[in-house]
């Protein structure tokens, strides 16, 4: 069983993940900040991170670039979502480390096909996809 760590501190969004990843077979994992979040994927070692990146104590982006310079952690693909979603704010995302970029509200259909995307890929072959096909990650 695949392990998916979702970092969100709204209640209401972290209901809405659960309900729509949580008939799909996966373990979900909580963290409402980002330090709560590295701890968490320290001690888990999720599969996959979907990291929202407004949050409290240390932002998600600033999350995302310590895992990717923790050896063990660096490689666990992650799923940046915000409902900031201005013009850049997915390239700054993927400047984090993030692999793909999700804008709020949460569309419940995509969210499973993205994760599962994700998961059957891994992080290296998502950064790597020099095909030039759709990359429904991006």
């Amino acid at each position: 069983m695949k392990k998916i760590l979702v970092v969100e501190d709204n209640s209401i969004n972290m209901r809405l993940i659960k309900m729509t990843l949580g008939n799909k077979g996966y373990s979900l994992l909580e963290a409402t900040d980002g330090e709560e979040a590295l701890a968490v994927a320290v001690k888990e070692r999720p599969d996959l991170i979907i990291m929202d990146v407004r949050l409290p104590k240390v932002n998600g982006l600033e999350v995302t670039r310590r895992l990717r310079q923790t050896p063990g952690l660096s490689q666990i693909p992650t799923l940046a979502l915000t409902a900031y979603a201005m013009k850049g704010d997915r390239e700054k995302a993927i400047e984090a480390g993030c692999d793909a970029y999700i804008p709020k509200p949460i569309n419940t259909r995509q969210l499973p096909e993205v994760v599962a995307e994700m998961l059957r890929r891994g992080r290296a072959s998502i950064n790597g996809d020099a095909s030039g096909a759709e990359n429904p990650c991006r």
